[in-house]
Order: C-alpha cells, then sequence, then structure tokens
C-alpha cells in the first residue's frame, strides 16, 4: 500500500517594515513550485479585526478581491491567482475578525462546555484549523503557502504567529518551512548596507520561537557577500540561505530572480519534494514581451481612487497581461473624474486611445465619469466601463439619447422620474453593510453577434460580481429601440450583464469584474480586444494626422 501523501506547509512572515511585498514574495514561491509540476494554493492571514475589507475604504486597503464562492478578499489573493493561476476561494483569506467571531460564536452555543475561552489554545487553535481545512481539503495540495500580514513584533500578528508555533509541533519541522522577508537599507550618509534591522527581525521571531529558514532580503542594489555572511551569522542560517530580493522593474520578474538564487530548489529540497526541473519557458516569454514591447498605446482609468493605486490593482495587471498578447506596453492615464466635472472631459481625453471607467460607490465624481463616457461615445473612443462604469454608460445613453434628461440611478437620487438603474429586488431589505452584495460567481449568456461574444468565443461565461445596484428592466427596451445592446444576461434572473453600442467601433459595458479573472499567462478577453481596438484607434488617428499633413503640403 502506498504511503499517504503529506502536505508540505511554507509559512511567509515580514519584519523591519511593512509593505515589503510578502504578497509578491509568496506568489513568486508559489509560481517556482508550480512549474516544478506540484500542487500549489496559498493563504494570507490579516490580523485587523474587521471580518473581511468589503468595508474598508479603498485608501485604507486598496481594492476588495473577490473570489467565485462571493468571499471579500485582501487583495494579496489576486497576486495569488495571477502569479499560479490557480482560483482562490473564501478558505484562501483568514482575518482576526473571522476568528474571533467564529469562537465567540461558539462560546456563545456552549461548545466550549463552560470553559474560559482563551487566546490560546482557542483563537490558535482555530487558526490552525484554517490551515488545515485548505491543506487536508479534498485537492490533494503538495504544497500550502501561508502569509501572515503584518510585521513580526506587531501585538496584532502575534496569535497568527503563537499558532503557526503550534502548527509546526503538531506536523513536525520536516513538513514545514519559515520564509521570512526583511529590508537590509542602504544608508546613503555612511555608503552601506545595514543588516542589523534583519538581524533584530529575526531575533523577535526567535522570542516567538520561530526560526528563518530562509531570509529574503528586500535591497536596492547587490548584496555583498560580507553582508551575507554576516547575516547568516547572526540568524543561524547558512548563507546560501540568504537570498537577495532587489528591486525590479516589474513584479513579474521575481519569479525569475528568485530562481536564478536557487530559491524554488531549495524549498523543495527543504520540505523533501522531489527534484524537478521547473517549467518557466512560458513565464519568461511574457516577461521579456512586458520589457520590450513593439508599441504602446494609453488608455485613461477614470475614477475617483486614482491618488492611491492599489484601488485598481487588478485592473492595472489585467492591461499589463492584455498588453503583452497585443505585444504592446499600456500606459494608463489617471484621470480623476471629479476633475473632469470642473474642467470638462475633453481636456483629460483628448490624448488616449481608450477609456475604463472602473465599480466604485457613492455619487462623487459620478457626473465627471458620466461626461468622460459622453465624450468616449461621441467620439468612438474605445471605452470599457467596468460596474458602476456600465451603470454610468446607462445613465449617459439615457440622458442624451434616449431624450431622459432626468435619467438617474436611484443610488445617487431615490427620487427620479427615470430610475434607469435601481436596486436590486434581493437588495431592498438588506441593512447589513459587509458581505450583502451581489457577490461571486454568475453565469452570463452572450449574444452571438456581440463584440463581448467575439472576445470570449463562446456563449455561457461566468464572471465576478460585486454590486447592489442593476440595469433596471422596465427601461431595456426603450435603450435598445435607441441603439443600445444588451448583449449579455443572466439566464437565471434576466439580469443585464452586458451592453453595447452597435455604432460604436468598441464600446462594451459589465456589470461584473472582469480584471478579477485576468491571469498572467491568459489574459482576460475584454481587456485583451480592449487594448486592441485602442492600437487601432491610435493608427487611424495617425493616418488621418498622416492625410491632413499631406493635404496642407499640397
Amino acid at each position: 500500500m502506498a504511503d499517504a501523501k503529506i502536505t508540505k506547509y511554507i509559512f511567509v512572515t515580514g519584519g523591519v517594515v511593512s509593505s515589503l511585498g510578502k504578497g509578491i514574495a509568496a506568489a513568486s514561491i508559489g509560481r517556482l513550485l508550480k512549474a516544478r509540476g506540484f500542487n500549489v494554493t496559498i493563504m494570507k492571514m490579516d490580523p485587523y479585526l474587521n471580518v473581511d475589507p468589503g468595508t474598508l475604504s479603498p485608501f485604507q486597503h486598496g481594492e476588495v478581491y473577490v473570489t467565485d464562492d462571493g468571499a471579500e478578499t485582501d487583495l494579496d489573493l489576486g497576486h495569488y491567482e495571477r502569479f499560479i493561476h490557480t482560483s482562490m476561494s473564501k478558505r484562501n483569506n483568514a482575518t482576526t475578525g473571522q476568528i474571533y467571531y467564529t469562537v465567540i460564536q461558539r462560546e456563545r452555543r456552549g461548545d466550549y462546555l463552560g470553559k474560559t475561552v482563551q487566546v490560546i489554545p482557542h483563537i490558535t487553535d482555530e487558526i490552525k484549523r484554517r490551515i488545515l481545512d485548505v491543506g487536508e481539503s479534498d485537492e490533494n495540495y503538495d504544497v500550502v503557502l501561508i502569509e501572515a500580514g503584518g510585521t513580526v513584533g506587531d501585538i496584532e500578528s502575534q496569535p497568527f504567529l503563537e499558532a503557526f508555533r503550534q502548527f509546526i509541533l503538531d506536523k513536525g519541522r520536516e513538513h514545514v518551512m519559515i520564509i521570512h522577508l526583511t529590508l537590509v537599507p542602504y544608508l546613503k550618509v555612511s555608503g552601506e548596507m545595514k543588516t542589523k534591522p534583519t538581524q533584530h527581525s529575526v531575533i523577535k521571531l526567535r522570542e516567538i520561537g520561530l526560526q528563518a529558514d530562509m531570509l529574503l532580503c528586500r535591497t536596492q542594489g547587490p548584496l555583498s557577500s560580507e553582508s551575507r555572511e554576516k547575516i547568516a551569522l547572526f540568524c543561524s542560517l547558512s548563507p546560501e540561505m540568504v537570498i537577495e530580493a532587489r528591486d525590479v522593474d516589474s513584479i513579474y520578474q521575481v519569479p525569475l530572480v528568485f530562481e536564478e538564487s536557487g530559491v524554488g530548489e531549495k524549498v523543495a529540497h527543504r520540505l523533501g519534494l522531489k527534484k524537478r526541473d521547473p517549467n518557466l519557458s512560458g513565464w519568461k516569454t511574457f516577461v521579456r514581451k512586458i520589457s520590450n514591447p513593439a508599441g504602446y498605446v494609453r488608455i485613461a482609468i477614470c475614477g475617483k481612487y486614482t491618488d492611491l493605486h492599489d484601488s485598481y490593482k487588478s485592473i492595472l495587471e489585467s492591461f499589463v497581461h492584455a498588453g503583452v498578447e497585443n505585444d504592446c506596453r499600456v500606459e494608463v492615464t489617471w484621470t480623476d473624474s471629479e476633475e473632469i466635472e470642473k474642467k470638462g472631459a475633453e481636456s483629460f481625453l483628448s490624448d488616449v486611445s481608450g477609456l475604463l471607467i472602473p465599480g466604485g460607490f457613492g455619487e462623487r465624481g459620478v457626473e465627471g465619469k458620466i461626461s468622460a463616457i459622453q465624450y468616449a461615445r461621441e467620439n468612438n473612443l474605445p471605452f470599457l466601463g467596468i460596474c458602476l462604469g456600465l451603470q454610468c454608460a446607462v445613465i449617459e445613453f439615457a440622458r442624451n439619447i434616449c431624450n431622459l434628461p432626468e435619467a438617474n440611478s436611484t443610488e445617487f437620487d431615490r427620487t427620479t422620474d427615470f430610475p434607469v438603474i435601481d436596486l436590486m429586488e434581493t437588495q431592498i431589505k438588506v441593512t447589513q453593510k459587509g458581505g450583502t452584495m451581489r457577490l461571486g460567481a454568475y453565469r452570463c449568456e452572450l449574444s452571438e453577434d456581440s463584440k463581448a461574444f467575439k472576445a470570449y468565443k463562446k456563449r455561457m461565461i461566468s464572471e465576478r460580481h460585486r454590486h447592489r445596484f442593476e440595469v433596471n428592466n422596465q427601461f431595456i427596451d426603450t435603450l435598445q429601440k435607441h441603439g443600445m445592446k444588451i448583449a449579455g444576461t443572466n439566464p437565471d434572473n434576466g439580469l443585464v450583464e452586458v451592453i453595447e453600442l452597435e455604432d460604436h467601433p468598441w464600446f462594451v459595458g459589465v456589470q461584473f469584474h472582469p480584471e478579477l479573472k485576468s491571469r498572467a499567462l491568459d489574459a482576460h478577453p475584454l481587456f485583451r480586444d480592449l487594448v486592441q481596438a485602442a492600437i487601432e484607434y491610435k493608427l487611424r488617428l495617425q493616418e488621418l494626422e498622416t492625410v491632413e499633413h499631406i493635404d496642407e503640403n499640397d
């Protein structure tokens, strides 16, 4: 009888400062293991008390990443999916709020039989249970990576790190690896890299009872052999396990940089995994095309969170993927919708070749988005509207083409006579904010004569949603009569999912969030075709300018 497969676990922690890139590091290691044929997934443990990031401001936390099963999760799950091409679920993200909420619910039911409920063992047991829920699932994973949010030494991270210590005792040290991401700063005044912050970070890790097996040292320049040996000596590691993680131009270079340092082989060896040669040929081609595109195209993102680009992280990465498939670099122009309200759309959009209106909530900046869409419609500028972007496109069309000047969404005007966008019927009695929207994957049936069908090349698709408002079906006949195509609907409830304009080169609005399904080696078809349309728009303008120049010379 063959021995049962033993799942291996990698804990990724961070020290010295936050925002070092633990998510990218975990995703990159996952990519290297997957390139070796191992079945891999990644978890994110977030130390904040919110149940999930769904009610957090984008300025606080960046984008909310939604999974197929409707979980509102940390944006790092987007990196995981894009790098390892594996769909995540609600099990892949746990927060302190979720952990405590579950334990308190059990206490209220009397599950602890009158015992005093404490951080140890009850909170730590729940953390371990969630890790095992993934590691011992039917997916039969070879490796589970667990990224610990925050920085070693943070008070709120301590229960997670203590749970990791206990988990190692339960599973055995040979089945668990600890990778610590740290910072080796360069002091310009003294002209040297300082290893002391890394030493202190590892000391804090040891105080908790965790010994790092590998250090990923973020640096701006090369890590000297002297610094490497010094770090290794004071951190009880062999020098080969101190890895230089230098800054790179693209996050997609990180797996290749790690592979050059032997990270994939060293991780596999440390965990006792079978030695395999990696297949990174497709990834190398992808990275080469990012660095050396044949051309470029400029596309505007018009929103109200443009000061924090992480608010639109998945959209930005989708443009990278789509650019590679079109052998073109996409230059994003950030356009504040409130500024368009003040100065008009033309001053911001006259020099771009495409427009994207992303999702969002609230009335602020909406009229600017509507003005931008009007400009795109009237000037044949390629357009993609996502969620609120679709809704604004419907409002603009109803006002200016369907002769309904007061058309609006009841999100912005509850008394409008023409509620072309209205609250979903299932949302009317909802009072709580967190986790109550239409969330997760839903089916959409496409019309075969639509641009969306041409992009997807299939009639039935599934995409992820996050919204409360929808196109009001009472106005569909009016919209269609004036030239708006309902290109996709949900076959189960008849909700509008995709709209297009028949007399426009490329004008598409979707109620779902296509950016959540774009992958590094598999660009989302709508982003791919938007970029292609933008390239064609740019070429048309260049041809017109050439003709005009010839006419002037004649």
